[in-house]
């Protein structure tokens, strides 16, 4: 009989997020002896959680699972940095909840620093725009504490596997908008991009062929920030004027669709 465990029925964040984890990062990594003896067949996974509750059953559930290894457990975002550059695990399972640094900004930093790792965030409750965030920033995935931990690990395996786990709501709209999207791609943001919500932005409208004063105008920035995201855009992309950006960019959004 398949155990149903629902994290949110274990955990108790309240008391997890106000009380730091004193623990040092390798502190939290599982004994050496054991992963060296694990099957190399086993997906390498780090868990990512302030709850040490919710870490607990999370990582005991997969392990009765079979299919993962479990290399480490982080409570904060430096921890799951660190953990996630030195054992390059093949999946990092990333709560939204971590309490020093946001975990779309954590989600980041990893595929940057590990671009072979996949990341699945773990959220408290579903939320449309923060699972675009996520998936913008490069995650593979998106679950929820509510669901069963059956149901993380299938979904844990499928994007393992190469595939993308997201909502049918998430899904809905990115159909909408490749509906809406005029033919080239214009508009569009490829997901594993290294520019911010706002140069996009600002790349967004040098497209459409508007001046500083209009960007800035638009955005409600002041001239010298729009020019200093553009200067940030043009070094991104590796170009040195805003006519090559455009060109830069139209290439970008155009493998998106090929």
């Amino acid at each position: 009989m398949a155990t149903v465990c629902r994290l949110q029925a274990m955990s108790h964040p309240e008391a997890a997020y106000s009380q730091p984890t004193p623990a040092a990062p390798l502190a939290l990594v599982e004994d050496l002896d054991e992963l060296r003896a694990t099957s190399v067949e086993r997906v390498r996974i780090l868990i990512a959680d302030a709850d040490p509750l919710a870490r607990r059953a999370l990582s005991d559930a997969l392990r009765a699972d079979g299919a993962f290894t479990i290399v480490g457990q982080s409570a904060t975002a430096v921890e799951t940095v660190e953990l996630a550059r030195h054992y390059r695990p093949a999946l990092v399972l990333l709560a939204t909840g971590l309490p020093d640094v946001d975990a779309i900004a954590v989600c980041e930093r990893i595929v940057e620093a590990t671009p072979l790792t996949r990341v699945v965030m773990l959220a408290t409750v579903p939320d449309l725009d923060l699972e675009m965030r996520a998936v913008r920033a490069g995650a593979c995935g998106f679950v929820v504490k509510s669901d069963e931990i059956e149901a993380i690990s299938r979904a844990l395996s499928v994007v393992t596997a190469g595939h993308a786990i997201i909502s049918p709501e998430l899904t809905a709209v990115l159909v909408d908008r490749l509906r809406r999207t005029p033919a080239g791609g214009s508009g569009t943001r490829p997901v594993k991009s290294s520019l911010t919500d706002r140069e996009w932005e600002v790349l967004d409208l040098i497209c459409e062929g508007a001046t500083t004063r209009d960007i800035a105008d638009t955005l409600y920035l002041s001239p010298e920030t729009v020019n200093s995201h553009a200067k940030s855009v043009l070094k991104k992309l590796g170009v040195h004027s805003r006519a090559a950006a455009v060109e830069a960019v139209t290439v970008l959004r155009g493998e998106v669709f090929s």
